[in-house]
C-alpha cells in the first residue's frame, strides 16, 4: 500500500487546526486505498498550536509532529517537513484551508498517472489588496525574465510532490532558502491544477508586506545574479555618459570661450552618481551578507521533539 504524507507548517494556528482537521480526516476516511500520514511542523509557536496537535495525535495514530526549538520561518520548516515525512509522495499545504484539501485527489490521480510535481495554480488569490497582487505578479516576472529556468506564477508550496523530489530537495541544504524557486529548479515531470484560493477562515496571516517583500529579496538573491550584472551595465552606461558630457563641455569652452555653467548641475550630477554607487554596494553587500551566512555552516532548523522522543540535533546531522 503507498503511503501519503501531508506536511503542514505551522505557527501560531491554534483556531485554525479544530476546522482543517475534520477535513482532513474525510479525505483519509473516503480515500482508504492509501496508508496516511499528516506531519504538523509547529514552528516555535507562541500559542496552544503545539498542544491541540498533540491532542489529535493522541487521537488519532495517522498524525505526526516535529516541534522546533523556536521560529525559523517557513521555509526551513518545510525543510524539516522534507526531511521527516515518510511517505511514497507529499503534499505540502498551509494549515489555514486556503488551500483546499479536497483537491488532494485529483493531484493522487495525476500521481498514479507518472507525473512527480503536481502543483496548484490560482485562478484568483482570494482576499488580497490589488496592489499586492500586482506586486506579487511582478516579482515573478522579474524572477522569471532572470533566471534559466521557467518560474511558475501565481503557484505557492500547494503542490503534491514525489519522493524522487522529495530527496532532490533534502540535498538543498542552503540556509537562505526560496523553496518555490527550488521547485522549478529541481525540474521532473510537472502537472497543473487550477484551483480558486480561498480566505483565511481563521487567525491572522502572519506574512506581512516586509517579510513579502524580504522574500522577494531571497528568491532573487538565491536564483540569479542579475542584480550585480544590472549594477555593472549601469555603471558602464554612466561613465560613457559622464565621459562624453565632460567631453561636450571641454570643447565648448576651447573652441568657445564659454566657462562650464552650474554649481546645480555639479552637485545633481555628484548625487546621482553617489546614489548609483550607494545602490551598487547595497546590491553587492546582499550578496555578500548570503555568502557569509552559509559560510557558518549552521544547521537549518533545530528539531526539539518529533512524536513526543526528544532530540537533540538536527536530523540529517544525526544520521551522518
Amino acid at each position: 500500500m503507498k503511503k501519503v504524507s501531508i506536511l503542514i507548517p505551522c505557527f501560531n494556528e491554534e483556531q485554525s487546526l479544530p476546522l482543517l482537521y475534520p477535513e482532513l480526516k474525510k479525505l483519509m476516511d473516503s480515500k482508504t486505498m492509501y496508508d496516511w500520514e499528516v506531519l504538523f511542523i509547529n514552528d516555535g509557536s507562541k500559542d496552544n498550536t503545539l498542544n491541540i496537535i498533540k491532542a489529535l495525535r493522541s487521537a488519532d495514530c495517522r498524525i505526526s509532529y516535529v516541534n522546533l526549538s523556536r521560529n525559523f520561518g517557513k521555509e526551513n520548516a518545510m525543510l524539516a517537513g522534507f526531511d521527516y515525512v515518510t511517505g511514497d509522495c507529499m503534499v505540502i499545504m498551509d494549515a489555514d484551508l486556503q488551500d483546499p484539501p479536497s483537491l488532494i485527489p485529483q493531484m493522487l490521480e495525476y500521481w498514479e498517472q507518472g507525473y512527480q510535481d503536481i502543483y496548484a495554480r490560482r485562478a484568483n488569490r482570494g482576499k488580497e489588496s490589488w496592489l499586492r497582487k500586482k506586486l506579487s505578479l511582478l516579482f515573478y516576472k522579474i524572477l522569471d525574465n532572470s533566471t534559466r529556468f521557467d518560474v511558475l506564477q501565481n503557484v505557492g508550496d500547494f503542490r503534491l510532490l514525489d519522493r524522487q523530489c522529495i530527496d532532490a530537495l533534502t540535498q538543498l541544504r542552503e540556509s537562505e532558502r526560496y523553496t518555490k524557486g527550488m521547485f522549478c529548479w529541481i525540474g521532473y515531470r510537472k502537472k497543473e491544477v487550477v484551483f480558486d484560493r480561498g480566505n483565511r477562515i481563521a487567525g491572522e496571516s502572519n506574512w506581512n508586506f516586509w517579510s513579502l517583500f524580504n522574500l522577494a529579496i531571497e528568491g532573487i538573491t538565491s536564483f540569479t545574479t542579475a542584480p550585480l550584472r544590472f549594477a555593472s551595465i549601469a555603471g558602464f552606461i554612466i561613465a560613457v555618459i559622464t565621459f562624453l558630457y565632460a567631453l561636450y563641455f571641454l570643447t565648448k569652452t576651447l573652441l568657445i570661450g564659454d566657462p562650464v555653467p552650474g554649481f546645480t548641475t555639479l552637485i545633481v550630477v555628484v548625487l546621482f552618481l553617489g546614489g548609483i554607487q550607494l545602490m551598487a554596494i547595497g546590491v553587492l553587500g546582499e550578496y555578500i551578507g548570503r555568502i557569509f551566512n552559509e559560510s557558518k555552516n549552521r544547521p537549518t532548523y533545530l528539531a526539539n521533539e518529533y512524536n513526543e522522543e526528544r532530540i537533540y540535533c538536527n536530523k540529517n546531522e544525526k544520521n551522518n
